[in-house]
Formats: structure tokens, sequence, C-alpha cells
């Protein structure tokens, strides 16, 4: 992963105040809640809010991310919690997660470089089991119309790096789909999330 993506993030999650902050996304909590536990794995898991909230639950969960100071804030947020998280530091290809080990992948506000975002969902898609689910939320290309209007809710400002109902399809074309929806929602999810966007809602399950 490039240099400067990589120190965007060390210094977003550098802050002591959790920039997302410390309560899990609420579609995610939604989706959870209907899921017996099992393994579940949380891609560009930042500060581990929702990482944190599936080991909660019962789920034993792995997480990984590129900024070494979102793990710190992820590892604390655990201890604080009482809960443990296997998380790891580095982007997708280094790391040794297997074919179908998961049973659950949770793609919350993953928003990868636009040039290789369908490549990682591909890649994802193996580590995936049969049967398994994909729950995703993040900002759709219409987004970047509620952030010209207000900063404060986040989210990628070029649009290649946005997300529209037919990459979903293509990228999780082996899946059912379960749910899948653009919306308008009100975000409050610690300093960078707050205030009305668009997103893209999927639950899919593998064939």
């Amino acid at each position: 992963m490039i240099d400067t993506w990589t120190k965007k993030w060390d210094e977003r999650y550098a802050d002591k105040e959790f920039a997302y902050g410390e309560q899990a996304n609420n579609f995610l909590k939604e989706q959870l809640e209907q899921l017996i536990p099992g393994t579940i794995l949380f891609p560009a898991e930042g500060e581990g809010r929702n990482a944190v909230f599936a080991a909660q639950q019962g789920w034993s969960v792995a997480a990984f991310d590129i900024s070494i100071e979102g793990q710190k804030k992820a590892l604390q947020l655990a201890d604080k919690n009482k809960v443990q998280i296997d998380y790891q530091v580095g982007s997708l290809e280094t790391l040794n997660y297997t074919e179908g080990q998961f049973d659950a992948i949770a793609l919350i506000y993953a928003h990868f470089p636009a040039n290789i975002k369908s490549q990682i969902h591909q890649t994802l898609d193996k580590y995936l089991r049969k049967g398994g689910i994909v729950i995703f939320e993040a900002f759709s290309k219409n987004h970047i119309h509620y952030l010209e209007q207000d900063e404060k809710v986040g989210g990628p400002k070029d649009l290649a790096s946005l997300f529209s109902l037919e990459e979903i399809k293509t990228d999780f074309h082996n899946y059912e789909f379960i749910t899948l929806a653009e919306k308008i929602i009100s975000l409050n999810e610690g300093l960078y999330h707050k205030g009305e966007g668009s997103v893209i809602r999927f639950v899919g399950k593998k064939r």
C-alpha cells in the first residue's frame, strides 16, 4: 500500500479520541444479531469498534488494517471491553488468511484505493466459506454531493473510490443478494462521520 495512504490513516488514528467513535456501526449490529456467531473478518478495521462489538457477541474475530496506530487503538478498546481480537497490520496480500477460513466478512466503510478495491473484494471472497455472509456498508457514488455540502459527513472525495450498485453486483456476482440497496442515512459516528450521506448496504450469501 502506498506510503501516503498509510501516513494519512496513522495520523488520523494517532489522536487520543476515536476518529469514528467506540460504538459499532448500526447496520453491522443489526446484521450480526441475526447470525449465529462463528469466525468473522474485518478488513480495513481502523480503531476496532466493529471488531470489538463482534467479539462481545461471541464471534472469533480477525481484523486487519494498514495503520499501526489503528491497531494500537483497537487493542486498547478490546482490552477495555475485556475481549480478544486477532488484529494484523499490513496489506491483504501479505497476510496469512486461508481459503474458506471465515463464516462472515464485514466491510464497514472499507474504502480501498479505487484501482485495487475490486481486486480486494475478489481476494476476500476466497477466504469466505460457501454459505458464508458478507455484510457491507459504504458510501455510494451519489455521496459526493452530500460531501460537497458538508465535509463532516466524511468519505472519499474522489468518485472512483465510492461504490455503485452495479460494482457490488459485479464484485459479488457469486452471491445470493439478501439485501442490496442505496439509502440516505444520518451518521453520528465519532468525529468524521457526522451528517447525512448516501450509502450502499449489501448482505450477501456466498453460493
